[in-house]
């Protein structure tokens, strides 16, 4: 059942980097992410060799299966690169692979980031081991900061490893499968250091589409799967449109408030949210995605990862319209900003360039 974040992006598109590069005060980070990253390569066995094997059930080898040819699509029709990832599966005893946490100031709409070579400044940093999550959040005082730990079925490595396959994926559905793949190897494929909101908008944008293009190859062209994943997108285009405009409104009022009034009225100001979605956006939607949304238990930690993944993606839209809605096209365009050190604005020009 879904939940707030429709669950492909609730787990895998909040990409847990394994950040094991730190140093320094981050040594026994690095320990932690080194040791239990290394058991998970080593755990590694080859697909091919599992579907021959009796240690998964049906449903579980038609998920692998699902998954490769997932992998192989997007490498071969949409250009994306595996770098040998998703050849291999290892099983978990828990349900996600790694837990993140996300921080964010309580009186103002800002997150606060780790920075690590390599990838540079992230609002999120993953554990593989909750508790230690959550000891991590509780470093933040309560009245300083508003924290947010969840657990994660899927991450990237960025090209770094191989990644496998992971049994908490195998229960994702299929289409939410499909997405995740495809939003991984977006990762694996282009990454700008630190532009963690232009990296994940663009790897939930391009799994959407890509989803998409998967299922109308293997189902047809009247596929019922891609014109559930056409719904789902409606939704997501909506809701994103609402969380942009509600985040920017919250930000005039956290700007436009002292330090008093708004922890007093904070939590009313929140709830206000989450009524206008109930009221005015809820009885438009076409599935259930978004459902928990109102049920949340909201903090600025919680909004400011919506605004990490979905907030305002008309503008990965209106570049996708003008490459004729061929994703190979659209991916061209994207990978000529790989060294632009402000990628939101450049594809904004670029757009308008294409429009001339």
């Amino acid at each position: 059942m879904k939940k707030s974040f429709p669950s492909r992006w609730w787990m895998a598109f909040f990409f847990a980097p394994l950040l094991i590069f730190s140093t320094g005060c981050q040594l026994g980070y690095y320990i932690h992410t080194g040791y239990h990253q290394g058991k998970i390569l080593w755990s590694r066995t080859d697909i091919e060799k599992v579907l021959k094997s009796d240690t998964l059930n049906e449903n579980q080898k038609t998920k692998l299966t699902l998954a490769k040819e997932a992998k192989d699509f997007a490498e071969t029709s949409l250009g994306l690169k595996s770098n040998g990832n998703y050849e291999s599966f290892v099983a978990l005893d828990r349900d996600a692979v790694t837990y993140v946490v996300q921080v964010a100031y309580a009186d103002k709409l800002k997150s606060y980031k780790w920075s690590f070579p390599f990838i540079g400044a992230v609002p999120y940093k993953g554990y593989f081991i909750k508790e230690m999550a959550q000891e991590e959040a509780a470093k933040f005082p309560p009245e300083e900061y508003d924290t947010w730990v969840r657990g994660v079925k899927a991450y990237s490595t960025l090209g770094w490893f191989k990644d496998p396959l992971t049994s908490p994926m195998l229960k994702y559905s299929d289409q939410d499968l499909v997405e995740v793949i495809i939003h991984e190897l977006t990762h694996t494929t282009i990454y700008l250091k630190n532009a963690a909101d232009f990296n994940e908008r663009l790897a939930t944008f391009v799994g959407v589409q890509g989803a998409k293009m998967f299922f109308q190859s293997r189902e047809g062209s009247d596929s019922k799967t891609a014109k559930l994943i056409d719904q789902e997108q409606l939704d997501l285009n909506a809701f994103s449109h609402f969380i942009s405009e509600e985040l920017a409104q919250l930000k005039e009022w956290y700007n436009t408030h002292s330090s008093e009034e708004i922890r007093k009225e904070k939590e009313s100001r929140l709830k206000d949210i989450q009524n206008n979605y109930t009221l005015k956006l809820k009885p438009k939607m076409k599935t259930s995605s978004y459902d928990g949304f109102a049920k949340e238990n909201l903090n600025n930690a919680i909004l400011m990862s919506y605004n990490t993944y979905v907030s305002d993606l008309s503008d990965f839209q209106s570049l996708f319209d003008l490459s004729k809605r061929d994703l190979n096209v659209f991916m061209e365009h994207i990978l000529s900003l790989k060294d632009s050190k402000d990628p939101s604005g450049d594809m904004r020009r670029l757009t308008e360039s294409l429009t001339r």
